[in-house]
């Protein structure tokens, strides 16, 4: 099934969200959904509350980038926590599905540790570097409530509010459904 996606503005984007106990939801089966409507999107990475659901959960599957280093990452992460960052920040220029037509270069740690817990509930722990770590550290922010806009300086903030008030209204030329706060 593909979701709408949940658009800046929605206060489920804001909410830290809630760990899933096991066997209340089918996470196989929310999973396939998840992917179903990342890939609708041209998405490389989807956490539950941008489908509106404040539970932590999210996948990534990066075939869509050119990068051999991360064109094979794909996994579900559940219940995740970072345990640690380290290495140098470095920039990247950073989208995100439920904040169209805006892209900022975005500052973060190189390197990260990770425990998380797979579809079958097995746990893992990891490390990842690089753009891996990016894009983990980018959807770990939605189950934390945080936006990659949230990383922008003030100044920068008020330059993009205009854009940011349409994106709330619906007001976006992009090919996917979306679930707009303010849409009339």
């Amino acid at each position: 099934m593909i979701y709408p996606i949940v658009v800046y503005g929605d206060p489920v984007l804001k909410k830290r969200a809630r760990e899933i106990e096991q066997g209340e939801i089918d996470v196989v089966q929310l999973a396939a959904d998840m992917y179903e409507t990342m890939e609708q999107a041209d998405g490389i990475g989807l956490a539950a509350p941008q489908i509106g659901k404040s539970i932590r959960m999210f996948v990534i599957d990066a075939h869509k980038l050119e990068d051999p280093e991360v064109n094979e990452f794909k996994q579900i992460f559940i219940n995740p926590e970072i345990i640690e960052e380290n290495g140098d920040t470095w920039a990247f220029e950073e989208g995100c599905l439920s904040i169209p037509e805006i892209r900022e270069e975005i500052y973060r740690p190189e390197k990260l540790r990770i425990k998380y817990v797979d579809e079958n509930w097995q746990p893992h722990e990891e490390t990842y570097d690089g753009l891996k770590a990016r894009i983990i550290q980018h959807e770990y922010d939605h189950i934390e409530g945080i936006l990659f806009t949230d990383h922008l300086s003030p100044f920068k903030k008020r330059l993009l509010k205009g854009k940011l008030q349409n994106i709330s209204k619906g007001k976006v030329a992009i090919h996917y459904r979306i679930k707009a706060p303010l849409a009339r």
